[in-house]
């Protein structure tokens, strides 16, 4: 048996080897599909497409809470739901943001699928990663909690200091690196990244797409890293949440790319549902290594709570975009346009 850092709910997560196993080969079987879909049939996609994957997808990760919930308790049902939860309502302002990368760099639609398919693969590689060492050091410093926290209270004041603003592409380190240094063609040469021409290898927009991703998917993993932890400890609740929020990003960026715009305030949401998590895990870390009196914020109340902000944040976004049509929304950003500009 694998055991992982306890979670919230004081128990301890066991996860046999051949547990594990399972679920790699359905998340890698689904990644394979969606590869499929994304890269080897690129087209255009309608809605009734991507309405038919994004409810299968989410679907799924459905039944797998269900199933894990049966299997290991609701306890720590619940803790994938609020995890599945926290990492849905990151990812859509992940589309933001991968919608101004396409608009960026004048992507042709029917590669569309490729370059969501690529970024869903690079984020989950990334995830990977970051849960090995945040689990690591949570088991190993409890004072891991309040560095979280506050990362998250920073992130949340930021986030909500410039939510009327939009990530500037040009200051993606790899896609001013990859200008710089490398030919680049001008036209994506049938969406493949690497081509020849007169006999020189060059590489085409689509490659820069993919940094551009890239370093964006590894700023949303600090972020969203940190997040999750805050509803679980659970390496493999924090794996699984993950897993299943970005599996179906590429449907649900094709289905709600035209109602983006009308989020007016889902920067606001997320900053509230950031900074409630990063209070969630101070308050942790207090109770654990300053006092017991300290209260701890149970992961029922969180998931209310967590819930109850997207829902006021989506209706009160369309009442507001129906009011004025002119407003657009904006995926936020952690640094304003003038601090940009300085640079």
């Amino acid at each position: 048996m694998i055991a992982v850092p306890a979670g919230h709910c004081g128990a301890m997560l066991e996860v046999s080897l051949l547990g594990w196993g399972v679920t790699i080969a359905v998340i890698v079987a689904l990644l394979a599909l969606d590869l499929t879909l994304g890269v080897l049939r690129p087209h255009v996609v309608g809605f009734r497409e991507a309405a038919g994957w994004s409810i299968f997808y989410i679907a799924v990760a459905i039944v797998f809470g269900v199933v894990f919930a049966n299997v290991h308790g609701w306890g720590f049902g619940t803790e994938y739901f609020a995890g599945y939860i926290v990492e849905k309502s990151l990812s859509v302002d992940n589309l933001f943001v991968f919608v101004i990368i396409m608009s960026t760099f004048a992507v042709p639609e029917r590669y569309q699928q490729e370059v969501l398919t690529f970024g869903i693969i690079i984020a989950l590689i990334l995830r990977v990663v970051f849960i090995a060492v945040g689990a690591a050091l949570l088991n190993l410093f409890s004072f891991m909690f309040l560095v979280f926290g506050l990362i998250l209270l920073y992130t949340a004041f930021q986030l909500f200091r410039h939510r009327d603003e939009d990530p500037s592409i040009e200051d993606n380190a790899l896609v001013r690196a990859g200008r710089r240094f490398l030919p680049v063609t001008e036209d994506y040469v049938e969406g493949k990244m690497v081509t020849r021409v007169d006999g020189k290898r060059m590489f085409t927009p689509m490659f820069l797409v993919l940094l551009a991703i890239g370093g964006t998917d590894l700023l949303f993993a600090l972020d969203s890293i940190p997040a999750v932890f805050g509803v679980t400890s659970e390496a493999y609740i924090v794996f699984v949440a993950n897993a299943f929020a970005l599996l179906g990003l590429r449907a649900l960026f094709f289905l709600v790319k035209g109602l983006l715009d009308r989020l007016v305030y889902l920067s606001t949401g997320l900053s509230v549902i950031l900074a409630f998590i990063g209070v969630k895990l101070v308050l942790h870390w207090a109770h654990k290594d300053v006092s017991a009196a300290v209260p701890e914020v149970g992961t029922p109340v969180s998931l209310g709570v967590i819930i109850g902000i997207l829902v006021i944040t989506t209706v009160a976004s369309l009442i507001r975009s129906g009011q004025d049509p002119s407003l657009k929304a904006h995926a936020g950003s952690l640094r304003a346009s003038s601090d940009r500009e300085e640079h």
